[in-house]
């Protein structure tokens, strides 16, 4: 009875794997009755406002009159947690919105959709690079539909006064910024912050921040090897070396440096940016509107994340989100044909919109809008990079500790990324 079933969801998958390829690649149009033999109702979980999506999917369904989809709003703190339970009680969701820093931990209850029936050739024309993170040997975790690059905000105001026309584009830039931009009281304190970099506790994003520049060297910190996720953080590749990566993100805290621009005094760095204390600020995309509402007046701008000098490539970090079917699904022909056309439809490009974020298609790049920022946003997409994050509060510790011990000097540089990597590699035993 088993055998059969399997076999029955076997020839399913195959069918609609089949439709999708063809979806993706533009043989069939979307939209209308006549586009699938999808039909009953779906359930797509999520953490977006239910306000944001309701709208959208008011739209997506009146096209696709076949089936319906629902959705089901949750909060963030307890996604994980709630989505566990639900599908180990068998009443999960169809489908879930699934972020890359939950790929790794879901990849068992996830449906993976062989290369066999959606090539990696067709993803990799689809989408940018960021979206690879749902990839693996066996195939497509889920369908991208947002990325929320790394930026680099500034204070414009700060520039102006000190006659720089224009923010650093290259790390080695900061070296001789610093000292002209940090600014200290008459008993050496910083009162004013260049950059904020080199501590952790008190620095938003600081592990994303610190894998941007390993990631930036050629580094995957993840990589796949015979079927297991293995870490590959102590690898040096290129011509870099990662304890010197690790030793340029701890000197601008080291006060025997001359970049030494920020300490533990400091509140989280994009309050003190926001207070203008802080000229440069490295935060999301997704973090615009919470800064221009911390300070309205505040005269900030925003663009690329900065780069090495002589690089043979471009990459910043970033959030991917996707939708992904889950293995339990009960309506499974249904859910693969929504999820497909959800990330393949004028719905992805109003989806990412709404959330003031960049699409992870290239088509929907090339277009690019005519918001202020936005083109700045879609720009960075392109070269946007993430990382299969096996578990990110315990990640988060794993980098703490790293920066930790290479700031008290109780262990060299070398020493710190080894540990930091066997530690990363025991969260990806399953």
């Amino acid at each position: 009875m088993k055998g059969n079933f399997q076999i029955i969801i076997l020839v399913v998958f195959i069918v609609a794997a089949v439709l999708g390829v063809f979806v993706f690649s533009g043989a069939i149009p979307l939209g209308g009755e006549k586009d699938t033999d999808a039909q009953g109702t779906v359930v797509l979980w999520g953490t977006v406002k239910a306000q944001i999506m309701n709208s959208l999917l008011e739209d997506f369904n009146r096209a696709n009159s076949t089936f319906i989809v629902k959705y089901e709003e949750k909060l963030a703190d307890t996604f994980d947690n709630d989505l566990l339970e639900a599908l180990a009680a068998g009443v999960g969701p169809d489908m879930f919105f699934i972020t890359d820093d939950l790929a790794f931990k879901y990849n068992n209850k996830i449906f993976t959709i062989p290369y066999t029936s959606f090539s990696i050739n067709t993803f990799k024309n689809s989408f940018v690079s960021a979206g690879e993170v749902f990839l693996t040997s066996k195939g497509v975790m889920a369908f991208p539909m947002t990325v929320d690059p790394l930026m680099m905000y500034y204070n414009r105001s700060v520039l102006d006064a000190n006659s720089i026309a224009y923010p650093p584009v290259y790390w080695d830039e900061f070296i001789n910024l610093v000292p002209l931009l940090t600014k200290k009281d008459e008993r050496g304190m910083i009162t004013k912050s260049t950059i904020a970099m080199g501590q952790f506790s008190n620095v938003l994003n600081a592990k994303n921040i610190l894998a941007t520049l390993f990631m930036q060297t050629g580094n995957l910190i993840v990589s796949e090897k015979n079927g297991s996720f293995i870490s590959v953080l102590n690898s040096n590749v290129g011509k870099y070396d990662l304890g010197s990566v690790l030793k340029f993100y701890t000197d601008f805290a080291d006060p025997l440096k001359d970049v030494y621009s920020w300490n533990k005094s400091f509140s989280n760095s994009r309050d003190t940016f926001s207070k203008e204390n802080l000229v440069f600020y490295f935060g999301y995309a997704s973090e615009l509107q919470s800064l221009v509402n911390k300070n309205p007046n505040q005269n900030f701008l925003v663009t690329s994340f900065p780069q090495i000098r002589d690089s043979n490539f471009k990459l910043t970090g970033g959030r991917v989100m996707g939708i992904a079917i889950s293995s339990f699904s009960k309506n499974f022909n249904t859910a693969f044909v929504a999820s497909s056309l959800m990330a393949n439809s004028d719905f992805a490009s109003k989806f990412a919109a709404s959330l003031g974020i960049a699409p992870v298609r290239r088509d929907l790049l090339a277009v690019k809008p005519t918001d202020a920022y936005l083109p700045i946003f879609y720009n960075s997409a392109f070269f946007t990079k993430s990382w299969l994050d096996p578990s990110p509060k315990d990640t988060n510790d794993i980098f703490r500790i790293m920066v930790e011990k290479v700031f008290s000097n109780s262990m060299t540089v070398t020493a710190a990324i080894s540990d930091a990597s066997a530690k990363l590699g025991l969260l990806l035993v399953k």
